[in-house]
């Protein structure tokens, strides 16, 4: 058993009481036609101006884009993977869709800790995506993280 708890403890990520206002983290993927494929059938969504070039070219796009919710998953990989990291819970996402992303943007996503709340062990954090410096997604989660003695 002792095995198993220094393996469990090893994957774990942030506890509550390591965590500090400003801490920030980030994840950057480079979206390729594929993403958007997969994303489209994986979530249902086939809306044509994620996947119809001759539909997307009439639209205000003037070309196919990304999925909004796309980029949005990419919070939850930095949240989930990196910061608090594997272990925590999200409790809420608000997200303000500012730009969109095409084919080969790169989409740089970080959390910022802005609050911690600690009769909870919640943590509020900043959440945004950006392409070339600019924001393409902004919003605020909160997520739930286990204190080293829970």
């Amino acid at each position: 058993m002792d095995n198993m708890v220094s393996h469990n403890e090893s994957l774990h990520g942030y506890f509550f009481e390591d965590l500090e206002i400003g801490m920030s983290d980030l994840y950057a993927k480079t979206i390729t036609d594929a993403d958007i494929v997969l994303f489209a059938g994986i979530s249902g969504d086939t809306n044509p101006v994620h996947l119809n070039h001759e539909f997307a070219s009439e639209t205000m796009f003037e070309g196919r884009i990304a999925h909004g919710m796309l980029s949005a998953a990419f919070i939850s990989t930095v949240i989930g993977t990196k910061l608090p990291g594997p272990g925590c819970i999200y409790v809420s996402q608000s997200l303000r869709f500012k730009a969109p992303v095409r084919v080969n943007d790169t989409v740089t996503a970080r959390v910022t800790v802005t609050k911690l709340v600690p009769e909870k062990r919640f943590v509020e954090m900043e959440t945004t995506c950006s392409v070339a410096g600019k924001p393409v997604l902004v919003g605020e989660a909160t997520v739930m993280v286990p204190g080293k003695n829970s």
